[in-house]
């Protein structure tokens, strides 16, 4: 808000008491309250218009007067990426040529051989025992999981598979009595 006011001159108040400034074109007597900036070079040095001076010298100013094609193509191309500097898409290298690239894109993207897409596996994967790893399958995680959840969802599979809710089904109590060694199994993991 403060930068946007800023180039509104015409709000601009004078205390009570001060001089009004006057315009800054020969031969005016109007008070000049509208700011135009002297040239390219001195963009916050200003010459003081009257509203119909500064339309005058807005509708003639020209930026780029003076400067070559060339000139003028680079400071466009400056403003284009707002003065940061850039870089032509792949003029950066890596060790090992194209083949090497490929192979750290397709890690990182979870890209097989073929373009075929594979699941990315969590660090904390390669962490756990194949176990583990069975116990948490069982219980339907995968990771990143964290000790609390596997408590909230064996607390969950107990309640659903409990004798009293499943009607003592034998498959629901075979099934609950892995997922009870899967618990135990996970409880006791040091890397969850």
């Amino acid at each position: 808000m403060t930068r946007a006011r800023s180039f509104r001159a015409s709000e601009q108040a004078f205390a009570p008491g001060e001089a009004i400034r006057a315009c800054d074109h020969p031969d005016c007597a109007g008070a000049g309250e509208h700011r135009a900036p002297k040239s390219r070079d001195r963009l916050t040095d200003y010459f003081w218009f009257c509203l119909d001076h500064v339309r005058a010298y807005n509708k003639a100013w020209d930026y780029f007067q003076g400067l070559g094609p060339e000139a003028i193509e680079a400071s466009i191309r400056r403003d284009t990426v707002w003065e940061r500097p850039t870089w032509p898409l792949g003029s950066w290298r890596i060790e090992g040529g194209k083949d090497q690239l490929d192979a750290a894109l397709a890690r990182a993207f979870g890209v097989g051989p073929n373009g075929t897409i594979r699941p990315v596996r969590h660090p904390q994967w390669q962490l756990l025992s194949a176990h583990e790893r069975e116990a948490l399958a069982l219980l339907d995680l995968e990771p990143p999981v964290t000790l609390q959840d596997v408590k909230l969802r064996y607390k969950g599979l107990v309640k659903k598979l409990h004798p009293d809710a499943t009607g003592n089904d034998a498959n629901a109590e075979e099934r609950l009595k892995r997922i009870n060694a899967a618990y135990e199994r996970l409880k006791h993991c040091p890397h969850l």
